[in-house]
């Protein structure tokens, strides 16, 4: 289980250069990197390539057209499984246009359905179909839920397994697969891909109509084809780095994003070239579900992010961090989604450290601490679902206190034991050795003491890698954050415990992590009285800082503060961002009798405008009450 032996014959296609991308990548076939959430049989059949030809109809809500697929079969493979949820399937031919035999298989809720393609020696078939009006990786906006409010939006998120909602592919992320498409939309809309840009202002397509071209030449990970289109703008920040936006928010976001250049200088700097062109971005409307995705070229993310003051930029650190450890080496399986996450939460910090300096760094370290620890609280340290590796049924069944920050711990943990310089070295010759291709955590282990420990017993001893990534809790080697980090806060928090008074002064000139801290630090059980001193000296429902603002609302939600109700009513209709959202709901239907009847009517009112990931995540927790 915990052996991966990286040879021609663990993998269907071998002798790439690690220094550039693979025609086609590798897949393990050890028992640790079969995927249990896609229907894929890779060893048989897999897809190399994925052409897309579609039209965007924002009437009927649907993606249209065809994808033509290239395929790699063993000897004797005569179908190829694919992943399927709700595709209308017209037809599926070879490369000739001669029909092909398909069907549908058993399927799940979760999974969607296997569609099995009879190909006997066709290795290119050409797959006619729609996706539904409901596809759960599409949100098809209306005018009125953009900025703008003149034209509509659509936009896509394909993380964990949501791209076979609208790409007949086989949606693993340890089939890397390279990708091109044509996008026709509406004009005057603009099409944008995670890819390289080839018909930047799109050409004619008959009446009425654009079409876009793009392309991947890099084997990716299927989840990370992501398109975005509306009326959007764009500006340059630096030679490869750029932002779209809706053009009403053009101006605050490059504002906001200028220091991105000299982000990829220092990720460089840390782990080696950037090796996919350009870094853009775009800024989408309130509704995206996550903070910031990492689409290859085309980081996506949502607008609580401009804050103003660069105080939130570490998202940005976060995403661009994935072009290595996430994009570049990508975990094989989701039970293994730690490689991607705590990686580049880690990756993050040092960026961060690098551009804004050490003491922003260890503050944000301590917070990744803290999250941590409340995890572990949450879920129990002895829960199986503290441990790194997990075995969920739900591919999207971790938690961000475990797979981000108990990850990037255990990177900071190693650092701090072998020295910043050896682990640095090492991490860099890591992303070389296995840029464009897989990884699980067994993989991961067997480089470390391969490239790393080399046989040194005491190392591995001080290490504790198995404790780590296989057992629940946190070992205690644990590289601790540096109690300095919030000296001032943390006397704060003191003082106001002991009955002091709400420091007004203290908290205007503090940052932004640093009001975070003493919100989540104060005795989170207080007074009506206490709540509302703290909310006149501090303003806190006037925050423009969501991460302040959402503090503020569960420690008031959490403790039935009515004044705090407006606000929250507020920040769950401006935006569905799923880190705030679902928590606001849970606080609020955490207080019974109270706070579940204003859950239910806030919910009535903000449902239609939350991504399906959101929605999906709000609607079971409303219906267990």
């Amino acid at each position: 289980m915990h052996r991966l032996i990286l040879a021609a014959a663990s993998v269907l296609c071998a002798g790439m250069s690690a220094a550039a991308p693979p025609a086609v990548a590798p897949i393990l076939t050890t028992p640790e990197a079969r995927d249990v959430h896609s229907y894929a049989r890779p060893e048989v059949a897999r897809v190399t390539h994925v052409a897309l030809d579609l039209d965007a109809d924002f009437t009927a809500h649907r993606m249209a057209g065809t994808a033509t697929l290239d395929i790699l079969a063993a000897r004797g493979g005569n179908e190829i499984v694919l992943d399927d949820e709700d595709l209308e399937i017209q037809a599926i031919t070879d490369a000739r246009g001669r029909p092909l035999h398909w069907s549908l298989g058993q399927g799940d809720a979760t999974h969607g359905r296997p569609l099995i393609v009879e190909i006997g020696a066709a290795r290119r078939i050409v797959i006619r179909y729609r996706s539904a009006p409901e596809a759960a990786a599409l949100q098809w906006l209306t005018p009125a839920q953009t900025v703008g409010r003149n034209h509509p939006y659509l936009l896509s998120q394909g993380e964990s397994i949501l791209n076979r909602s609208w790409i007949p592919t086989q949606d693993s992320p340890g089939i890397r697969q390279t990708w091109e498409a044509r996008i026709t939309v509406p004009a005057p809309l603009t099409a944008v891909m995670s890819g390289e840009r080839l018909s930047p202002r799109g050409v004619p397509a008959g009446p009425g109509r654009r079409a876009f071209r793009f392309r991947m030449t890099h084997p990716v990970a299927p989840y990370l084809i992501a398109i975005a289109v509306g009326d959007i703008a764009f500006r340059a920040l630096g030679p490869r780095t750029g932002v779209w936006t809706e053009p009403a928010m053009l101006d605050r976001a490059a504002s906001e994003l200028r220091d991105t250049e000299a982000m990829v200088a220092a990720a460089e700097r840390l782990y080696g070239p950037y090796r996919w062109g350009r870094y853009d971005m775009i800024v989408l409307p309130p509704s995206f579900p996550y903070g910031g995705m990492e689409n290859p070229t085309l980081t996506f993310l949502t607008p609580t992010v401009i804050a103003g003051d660069r105080s939130l930029v570490s998202v940005i650190a976060h995403e661009l961090s994935h072009s290595w450890s996430g994009n570049l080496v990508t975990n094989a399986v989701w039970s293994d989604s730690w490689l991607n996450e705590g990686f580049t939460t880690y990756a993050e910090n040092r960026v961060m450290e690098l551009v804004y300096g050490p003491h922003r760094a260890s503050q944000e370290a301590a917070l990744s601490w803290d999250d941590m620890q409340a995890a572990l609280r949450q879920l129990g340290p002895t829960s199986p679902a503290t441990a790194l590796h997990h075995d969920f049924d739900d591919p999207d069944g971790t938690n961000s206190g475990i797979i981000y920050d108990k990850g990037a711990i255990f990177l900071r943990t190693i650092e701090h034991i072998v020295g910043r310089p050896r682990w640095d070295a090492y991490l860099r010759s890591y992303f070389d050795r296995h840029a464009f291709q897989p990884m699980t955590s067994a993989g991961f282990l067997a480089d470390l003491r391969a490239n790393l420990i080399r046989g040194d017993r005491a190392l591995e001893d001080r290490l504790q890698l198995d404790r780590w990534v296989y057992q629940p809790g946190v070992p205690d080697n644990a590289a601790r954050p540096d109690p300095a980090a919030f000296a001032e806060v943390d006397a704060a928090v003191r003082t106001f415990d002991a009955g002091g008074p709400a420091d007004g002064a203290a908290f205007a000139r503090w940052n932004w992590a640093e009001r975070v801290r003493f919100l989540k630090g104060i005795a989170q059980r207080q007074s009506q009285a206490r709540l509302a001193e703290l909310d006149r000296a501090f303003r806190l429902a006037d925050s423009g800082n969501s991460e302040v603002l959402f503090a503020w609302l569960r420690l008031a939600l959490a403790n039935r503060y009515e004044p705090a109700v407006p606000a929250a009513e507020r920040f769950l209709q401006a935006m569905g961002r799923m880190r705030f959202v679902v928590p606001i709901f849970q606080a609020l239907v955490a207080q019974g009798d109270w706070g579940l009847p204003i859950a239910q009517r806030i919910y009535a009112e903000t449902r239609a405008g939350y991504h399906s990931v959101t929605r999906d995540r709000v609607d079971r927790l409303l219906q267990r009450h």
